[in-house]
C-alpha cells in the first residue's frame, strides 16, 4: 500500500498539508465536508502537490516537516522548484 503527502489549494488561496493512503478520495472527502475543519470553510479544496511514500510513518514526518515551512517555500514546493534555493534564473 502506498501512502501520500499532499498539499491542497483552498477557495481563499490558502494551503493545506495532509497525508492520507487515497489522494482522489481524500480530495472528494474535503471537498464533501467531512475532511479536516480547516478545510470545510475553505472549499472547494484542489490537490496541487503530492509525494509518495511506502509507509504512513514516512508521509506523516514529511507532514510535519512542511508544516513548518513558510508559504513562500510551499509555493515553491508547488511550482516543481527547490523549495529554498534562489535560481539565478528567477532573479534575471
Amino acid at each position: 500500500m502506498l501512502f501520500y503527502l499532499y498539499l491542497a489549494r483552498c477557495s481563499d488561496g490558502s494551503l493545506y498539508t495532509g497525508s492520507c493512503s487515497d489522494i482522489s478520495a481524500r480530495e472528494q472527502r474535503h471537498n464533501a465536508g467531512t475532511g479536516a475543519l480547516y478545510t470545510r470553510k475553505r472549499r472547494p479544496i484542489s490537490i496541487v502537490y503530492h509525494e509518495q511514500f511506502s509507509s504512513l510513518l514516512e508521509a506523516r514526518r514529511r507532514e510535519a516537516q512542511i508544516k513548518r515551512w513558510s508559504r513562500k517555500k510551499k509555493e515553491r514546493l508547488v511550482l516543481g522548484l527547490h523549495p529554498t534555493k534562489e535560481q539565478e534564473t528567477e532573479s534575471q
